[in-house]
């Protein structure tokens, strides 16, 4: 069985769970991947957007609150995504 299949596994509540989280939405919502509750590649710009805009939240509001590996972490994801959606567009 699958550890996402087993509803007595704890999940790991970090902060690149978090960013991992927010990240997977804005990659959906670009049409990268498939939506997991439909199965089907779906668009939404605006969905993506504010995924992205999170992470931005984010990032202003734990400056220097971080460590440099998650800072680095945060700070490519948030590079990634907004190619991926200038790309997108």
């Amino acid at each position: 069985m699958e550890a996402s299949q087993n509803p007595e596994q704890k999940l790991e509540a970090n902060f690149s769970t978090l960013i991992i989280s927010i990240a997977s939405s804005a990659i959906v919502n670009l049409g990268l991947e498939k939506n997991p509750q439909t199965d089907k590649i779906e668009k939404n710009l605006s969905v993506a957007q504010y995924s992205i805009d999170l992470l931005v939240l984010l990032k202003e509001k734990t400056k220097n609150n971080l460590t440099a590996s998650e800072q680095n972490y945060l700070d490519a994801i948030i590079q990634d995504l907004q190619m991926k959606f200038i790309q997108a567009r």
